[in-house]
């Protein structure tokens, strides 16, 4: 892993710092961001607005290469309703599949994207209601795509549920009341496996092939304090990491020692936005909040307790609080960023 350049640096560095840091102004607030997997559209990122008002915006950027600038693609920016709490590329990163973009807010929505010489342009495919009795359903707070079974998304919302979803079918597999209060993430663990988090301060994983129970694999030391989002370590899937509501640290878990936190991440200034483990190494996990700050952190002495707490082994800070931050799977070198306007692409 490289160092992050310092943006701040003047002289002879101009050359290397513009192949260290690349941004994007969007025309609104960012708020969800995802990277695309596929093999064929390295650099291309979804980002979306975060406007008070129903109809809201999505946009397809692409870095390009040869000159450092990210642009978009008016053909693939598209109005949506409501702020979307999450956007995510089909896990395909052998082509196989329908070029996708699946994102939440009032329901769950998967939109077609056809960028091939003779088509440019984004087509709702479906829309995903988990409430079958009602046109209405409770807001959904975030979503997971099942890479292992890629026909399987769940989703989380504020009525207590997560829904598991055939998107083939466009049918719901599994609805279960997963909390005792408003589910704020979800996560995959493997092929029928997930957790989630909730404004009831636990992490409870589920498994599809027993659905009567879940198992509670942490509670928050002071009592109804939300846990707001989770990242499950798709590399060595023993571990996991929450964020606390409003709280500077990060909670790592392993699921085989439940209730007690294998390491506690608290060098942040401010409250933790998001989370994102590294794809392609299990021990490294990216931090981003409040206090402007991305760290990246070391994991490989996790279990032997450390002195004062750990260290971040990089940091970069940005023109303002980040709250959404994403590793790129196929190009495990990059990191993305959103604050206010801004998306930001960091080498690491």
């Amino acid at each position: 892993m490289g160092a992050i350049s310092d943006p701040n640096q003047d002289g002879s560095d101009e050359q290397q710092r513009r192949s260290e840091i690349y941004t994007y102004e969007a025309p609104w607030h960012i708020y969800a961001m995802n990277w695309s997997v596929r093999r064929d559209k390295k650099y291309r990122l979804a980002i979306s607005s975060l406007l008070e008002q129903y109809p809201n915006r999505v946009e397809i950027v692409q870095l390009d290469d040869s000159n450092g600038e990210i642009r978009p693609d008016p053909a693939l920016s598209f109005d949506h309703p409501y702020p979307p709490t999450k956007l995510i590329f089909v896990p395909d990163k052998d082509c196989q599949r329908p070029d996708l973009l699946a994102s939440s807010s009032d329901f769950l929505r998967l939109w077609q994207i056809s960028d091939s010489d003779s088509s440019h342009r984004v087509e709702l495919k479906s829309l995903l209601n988990n409430n079958r009795n009602s046109e209405f359903s409770g807001p959904l707070t975030s979503f997971d795509w099942n890479e292992a079974e890629p026909r399987r998304i769940g989703t989380s919302s504020i009525d207590t549920t997560c829904t598991i979803w055939d998107i083939e079918k466009e049918v719901v597999d599994t609805q279960l009341i997963a909390h005792d209060k408003e589910v704020y993430d979800i996560a995959w663990g493997g092929v029928g496996v997930f957790a989630s988090v909730s404004a009831d301060g636990s992490v409870r994983v589920f498994d599809l092939r027993d659905k009567e129970h879940s198992t509670i694999i942490y509670e928050s030391s002071e009592p109804d304090t939300p846990l707001v989002r989770l990242g499950w370590n798709k590399q060595d899937p023993r571990y996991m990491a929450t964020i606390i509501m409003d709280s500077s640290k990060v909670v790592v878990l392993d699921i085989r020692f439940p209730t007690l936190p294998v390491v506690e991440l608290q060098r942040h200034q401010a409250g933790v936005n998001a989370i994102a483990w590294a794809p392609h190494s299990s021990c490294h996990i990216c931090t981003a909040g409040d206090d402007s700050q991305a760290l990246i952190w070391d994991l490989s002495s996790m279990g032997q307790p450390v002195e004062g707490g750990l260290d971040p082994i990089l940091a970069y800070t940005a023109g303002a609080e980040i709250e959404q931050l994403q590793w790129s799977y196929s190009q495990p070198d990059w990191v993305a960023i959103a604050f206010s306007n801004k998306l930001q692409i960091l080498r690491v």
